[in-house]
């Protein structure tokens, strides 16, 4: 049988491509990744941005979203691409795209795409956890011994059943920075890690899940986790800005 060919012309081609961080903030937390790209693409469709899409039977817009936060995690540094059939005004474009958003799903930042892949620049994520009803002290110690072991095997739920994960091993560095007290009005340990993107990745909630495993530390209530940065590793250990190349690239173009 011969293949059917989609009626009609091709789309027009991509001649600017923008990359955006974006924040997912408060109770927006808890919206999934496919609920964020519905919001999304809706949100493009109110701004009127000049989307390209893919050719076929079944066109989408194209957008590239890269290491996503899980759901129920708080992000200041989730990121995606977009590729735009003419050329606009780059700050206009996050504006517009921003008001479109549900408060809470916010677009930090947007620039001119540059020369390489930028899911090649994600090499580790920075986490602030806090710790509801944990000390500073027990914190410490429960890292201390997290930190002793080579190895921290946990187990993930899946929809195809239990999965095992080495929480410790993706973990370049854990420390307890301070204490906070929270709206309960009760202590808080701080605990801030810098993880390596691995595959399967290691989430907040696999190390915290490591810690009880390793020193018994058990939470009553759920933690506050927010991942404050994700991209390039730096020589001292520090996550780096991804979109920094991007950008020095559009001042000397200008």
């Amino acid at each position: 049988m011969a293949r059917r060919v989609p009626e009609g012309p091709p789309p027009p081609p991509v001649v600017q491509r923008v990359r955006m961080r974006y924040a997912k903030r408060g109770r927006l937390r808890f919206t999934s990744h496919r609920d964020f790209a519905r919001a999304f693409e809706r949100a493009l469709r109110r701004a009127q941005v000049p989307m390209g899409y893919s050719a076929g039977f079944s066109p989408h817009p194209k957008i590239s979203y890269v290491g996503a936060a899980p759901t129920g995690v708080a992000s200041e540094a989730e990121y995606l691409e977009i590729g735009l059939t003419r050329e606009v005004d780059i700050q206009a474009l996050r504006t517009a795209i921003d008001a479109a958003l549900p408060a809470g799903l916010d677009i930090v930042e947007a620039v001119p795409a540059g020369s390489g892949s930028l899911p090649e620049r994600m090499h580790a994520s920075a986490w602030r956890i806090e710790l509801p009803g944990v000390s500073a002290e027990t914190a410490t110690a429960a890292i201390k011994a997290f930190l002793a072991c080579d190895e921290v095997a946990v187990q993930r739920p899946t929809k195809d059943g239990q999965r095992t994960v080495d929480a410790r091993s993706p973990v370049l560095s854990a420390v307890v920075s301070g204490a906070a007290i929270g709206p309960d009005q009760e202590r808080r340990a701080i605990l801030d890690l810098v993880v390596r993107q691995v595959t399967p990745a290691v989430r907040p909630d696999d190390v915290l899940a490591a810690l009880r495993t390793v020193a018994g530390l058990a939470l009553d209530v759920p933690p506050v986790a927010v991942r404050v940065a994700q991209g390039p590793l730096d020589d001292a250990g520090a996550v780096g800005d991804p979109l920094a190349a991007d950008r020095i690239a559009a001042e000397t173009a200008s």
